[in-house]
């Protein structure tokens, strides 16, 4: 299912969400067309053992690929479908926030879903596995996707469901049912690890989203998990002894 947009028009011009959108495309059509994609993933991407300096081959350093590799794809497919999906949920979830705040939300969860995959990785997979280059906007967009169900948890969200169908779902059976597919692929690949699971980080995804979340309730006052959480703690009052 690719979301298409909620029909809600932003009270602020979507510019941070276009620029993201942009550098993505830009990435693709300026360097990595030009340079060939296996080439520019290889050089760009990033890998799991640079944390650990064991790599293989001497990959570029750590942090500069933690921040190329949310730019570069590994496909047409990746790369459309990521946009899908940011520009579907971002534009609204930039005008709930403001433009400062998404931009933090967005890099933040994008680093956090590397830094996440890359800590399952090391310590689940094989050495071979840490030594594959991940590249890819999703990460950081699964972040944008888990903001957008703190805030708005029932708005309804036009969806294509490939081939031919198109229906409104409400946000938090979209993004609850995806978040929980990514937790499942992602656990079973763990449990898996001979099956590649078509190349997809999965903990990536689930990283991401859960950054996304936290800061989603963090930065906004009254959101629904910051309102649940206060509702807990005020009926659970400590007792003297």
């Amino acid at each position: 299912m690719l979301p298409l947009t909620d029909a809600v028009v932003p009270r602020r011009f979507p510019w941070v969400t276009l620029s993201f959108a942009a550098a993505n495309l830009l990435f693709w059509l300026a360097y990595q067309l030009p340079v060939g994609l296996e080439e520019s993933v290889d050089e760009v991407g990033f890998r799991a053992c640079s944390l650990v300096g064991d790599c293989a081959a001497e990959p570029g350093s750590w942090a500069a690929t933690a921040t190329t590799s949310m730019f570069a794809h590994a496909g047409w497919a990746h790369l459309v479908g990521n946009l899908l999906f940011l520009l579907a949920l971002g534009v609204r979830v930039e005008s709930e926030l403001g433009a400062l705040r998404y931009a933090l939300l967005y890099v933040t969860a994008g680093y956090a879903a590397t830094f996440i995959f890359a800590g399952t990785t090391l310590a689940f997979m094989s050495e071979a596995d840490t030594n594959v280059p991940g590249v890819g906007a999703s990460g950081a967009i699964s972040g944008v996707m888990a903001a957008y169900l703190v805030l708005f948890p029932f708005a309804r969200i036009l969806t294509w469901v490939v081939p031919m169908f198109f229906l409104r779902v409400p946000a938090v059976t979209l993004l609850g049912v995806w978040f929980a597919l990514q937790a499942l692929e992602g656990t079973y690949g763990l449990a898996h690890p001979q099956e590649d699971g078509a190349g997809i980080a999965f903990f990536a995804h689930v990283g991401g989203f859960a950054a996304g979340f936290v800061l989603a309730a963090v930065l906004v006052r009254r959101s629904w998990p910051r309102a649940l959480f206060g509702r807990r703690r005020a009926g659970n009052p400590r007792v003297a002894t």
